[in-house]
């Protein structure tokens, strides 16, 4: 059916430009999947990492990987990620005017949603895996096997529980942060999404300094981020402004 005017300006994004970023996150999924299963560039950068005079990982108890990045900007990121989500709340309880705005609910619902589930996503799948984190392999002085995506563990092996990365997924649901630059040029979209992803691609990689992951672990996570915000893009347009009846808005106003 064709979509009315009233329609299209509820919109974040159109259904060809919807389908294009599906169809390159598909891509971006093959070439990930290639990187973990078919190269050794995990191992590369681990090794870089490691340290096998001291046979440990020097940044592990680093101030800046383990209080600031794992404690301090975790705390900071939750305590932003319940903000919005409390308001979220509030607005859809008690609709707000400053939610009114064109496209201003639908993002506010958007970046709310993102901050319940990325989190969320990346950890049900963590739980499920059975990849080890680099500082419990044999490889960096522990004494488990390094076993590749969809790979089966070895008898008596029990499972890693670390892919995607977990503590990445604090700052990315930021990338829902898209958004605000959307709907507008591609270029701009295109720059905004990459200053989104940027926080939580920095803690992945201050992990990864650690021990605690991979790179294809954050990768994986960046990947189930995007792919979580577009699905809610695509669901949610044209949805929030008929959510609140005009004779309901702004009570006690």
């Amino acid at each position: 059916m064709p979509v009315s005017a009233t329609e299209a300006q509820d919109r974040l994004l159109g259904g060809t430009t919807a389908l294009r970023l599906g169809a390159l996150l598909a891509l971006a999924a093959l070439l990930i999947l290639a990187l973990g299963a078919w190269t050794d560039a995990d191992l590369w950068l681990a090794d870089a990492q490691y340290d096998r005079v001291t046979a440990g990982f020097p940044w592990r108890e680093a101030w800046l990987t383990a209080t600031f990045s794992h404690r301090i900007a975790k705390t900071a990121l939750s305590v932003c990620a319940g903000v919005i989500i409390a308001l979220a709340i509030g607005d859809t309880i008690w609709p707000q005017r400053a939610f009114d705005r064109p496209l201003a609910r639908l993002r506010l619902r958007v970046v709310a949603w993102s901050a319940v589930l990325v989190p969320l996503v990346v950890s049900l799948l963590k739980q499920s895996s059975n990849a080890h984190c680099p500082w419990d392999l044999a490889r960096y002085g522990g004494a488990q096997p390094y076993v590749r995506l969809f790979e089966a563990l070895p008898a008596g092996v029990l499972p890693g529980h670390c892919l995607p990365a977990g503590h990445a997924s604090s700052a990315l649901w930021l990338v829902s942060l898209v958004v605000f630059w959307l709907p507008g040029p591609a270029r701009r979209a295109w720059r905004g999404l990459a200053l989104c992803l940027a926080p939580g691609l920095a803690l992945g990689w201050m992990q990864q300094m650690r021990g605690a992951h991979f790179l294809s672990h954050t990768l994986w996570s960046a990947w189930i981020a995007c792919a979580i915000v577009l699905a809610l893009v695509v669901m949610l347009s044209g949805d929030t402004g008929r959510r609140v009846p005009a004779g309901i808005r702004y009570r006690g106003r």
